[in-house]
């Protein structure tokens, strides 16, 4: 029989998704990539209310959230203003193409929209 200090040893913790939610901003007149990203993780995450770190009985700085903003220019958004949206977690930031430019009649700057993916994780036992 195994005994339990030896399993215990066995065990490693892998990062397990919880959650994903989505969400859409946009930079209506200024064109300002950054501002469409933040507006995304804002949408998305006011339309999550589930206290995952209380649910499985951890601290919120335990939560791992990977973000994925889609926009037509990448370049221009900056990471660090996305990564301060959150209150908490240890996040990761990555943007990559696409979201969507939309000409403006008028000939002035396109309203930019951006999509935010958020996933929130946390490292678990392999078993669970």
């Amino acid at each position: 029989m195994m005994g339990l200090s030896t399993r215990n040893t066995r065990l490693k913790a892998v990062k397990k998704r919880l959650l994903t939610e989505f969400g859409m901003g946009s930079s209506l007149r200024r064109q300002d990539y950054t501002q469409a990203a933040v507006r995304a993780v804002e949408d998305a995450l006011w339309h999550n209310s589930i206290n995952l770190a209380e649910l499985f009985g951890r601290d919120k700085s335990e939560m791992l959230i990977d973000v994925e903003i889609g926009v037509a220019e990448p370049e221009r958004v900056d990471p660090a203003a996305v990564r301060a949206a959150f209150p908490y977690g240890q996040i990761s930031v990555a943007v990559v193409k696409g979201g969507l430019d939309v000409p403006r009649g008028d000939g002035g700057k396109p309203t930019v929209i951006a999509n935010a993916a958020i996933s929130v994780s946390f490292e678990m036992g392999a078993g669970a």
